[in-house]
């Protein structure tokens, strides 16, 4: 899976941009033979995770150019700073090219960085690079995206994003809320990725027969792509005069398309997706007009990398490591319980802000400038 490609580009460095953390010493450090051996001790007032032992830590992307990407930057980012131990950080963007994100998993290994959290975009094509950093002797964690192989001989540990986890909020939710069945269009990714078969997997297991997928099963493949994400849902719109929710994993691509509804005459739908100021804020300028259109979001995932680089400095530093193997994405926002929250608008912020992660909104829409 390649998330959220599509939405607004943004420059981020092409190579790796190395960042001396704020108050910490410049001087690098290695694990040792993939983090192994010592006692597990820590930093008196850091988290369990940031052990005693000095070093280096990389997060790498296999591409970076969107405001998603840039706030999972940053929130990793701020995640090493917890730990004094860590006492340079490197960034790379592998800008879309398989090739350059395998060049820049090589080069850190290169440079002696003690760990690193890979975003692998490409998949099973930078395994072979990530082979090769592990038995270097780098901790290497690849995240979000699974790329082949097996921990303990390809690389440390995956980090996972449940994302059947999301399929049963939104299954529950669409249970509750649309009670007597209906007509489930499902909007996914690219065709054939991860994320949005295993959502789909999930709703289908949860939601009985009253409930009918239509459309392109398990999903429709819209590249999380603003503009095919309009093209195909109005063709749905003229095919299906009952739509009664949709499903999507990525809600702000569905901004620009919604308003086809009101065009057609008909009320916006349920909505069951992941959160984004801009989607929220559509929903509040909305949802009076549209009587069936009740919205609930998971968060969009950004704080996935959080866990990651837990992980990866735990076993690097000497740190505890996190028993957790996989991030379970909370629902945000439900129109209709208010619970945990009702729909988080904020219209001092630009749309490409996620409310949802733990870097505060302010902080996201500075990023990239």
């Amino acid at each position: 899976m390649k998330p959220r490609t599509k939405i607004t580009s943004i420059v981020v460095a092409a190579t790796a941009v190395v960042m001396a953390l704020a108050g910490c010493s410049t001087a690098g450090g290695t694990a040792g033979a993939n983090g192994a051996g010592g006692a597990v001790t820590h930093v008196a007032g850091a988290p369990s995770w940031c052990g005693t032992k000095k070093i280096s830590f990389a997060l790498l992307d296999g591409f970076g150019g969107n405001s998603w990407r840039l706030v999972t930057t940053a929130s990793g980012k701020a995640e090493a700073e917890k730990c004094p131990s860590v006492t340079k950080f490197s960034y790379a963007d592998g800008q879309g090219s398989t090739a350059k994100a395998s060049s820049d998993i090589k080069g850190l290994v290169s440079t002696g960085v003690s760990a690193m959290v890979v975003f692998p975009d490409a998949g099973q094509a930078v395994l072979p690079a990530l082979t090769a950093a592990y038995k270097a002797g780098v901790v290497t964690v690849p995240y979000r995206v699974f790329p082949g192989g097996k921990a303990g001989v390809n690389y440390d540990k995956w980090i996972g994003d449940d994302f059947a986890n999301d399929g049963n909020n939104w299954a529950a939710w669409i249970k509750k809320n649309v009670p007597t069945g209906g007509n489930i269009l499902f909007l996914g990714g690219p065709a054939g990725n991860s994320q949005s078969t295993a959502e789909y997997d999930a709703l289908k297991s949860n939601l009985g027969s009253d409930y009918k997928f239509i459309g392109e099963t398990p999903f429709q493949p819209t590249n999380w792509d603003p503009t095919l994400t309009q093209t195909l849902l109005t063709a749905d719109i003229a095919k299906y005069s009952k739509i009664d929710v949709i499903v999507s994993d990525f809600g702000p691509t569905l901004v620009s398309s919604l308003p086809l509804f009101q065009k057609s005459g008909r009320s916006i739908p349920a909505l069951a997706t992941s959160d984004g100021n801009s989607l929220s804020c559509f929903w509040e300028d909305n949802h009076a007009a549209n009587p069936d259109f009740k919205l609930m979001t998971v968060a969009t995932g950004n704080d996935n990398v959080r866990l990651a680089v837990d992980y990866a400095i735990a076993k690097a530093s000497g740190g505890k490591i996190p028993t957790a193997d996989s991030f379970k994405g909370p629902i945000f926002e439900d129109s209709v319980s208010q619970a945990p929250h009702g729909v988080q608008c904020d219209k001092s912020l630009p749309g490409d802000v996620y409310l949802s992660a733990q870097i505060p909104g302010t902080t996201q829409s500075a990023l990239g400038k």
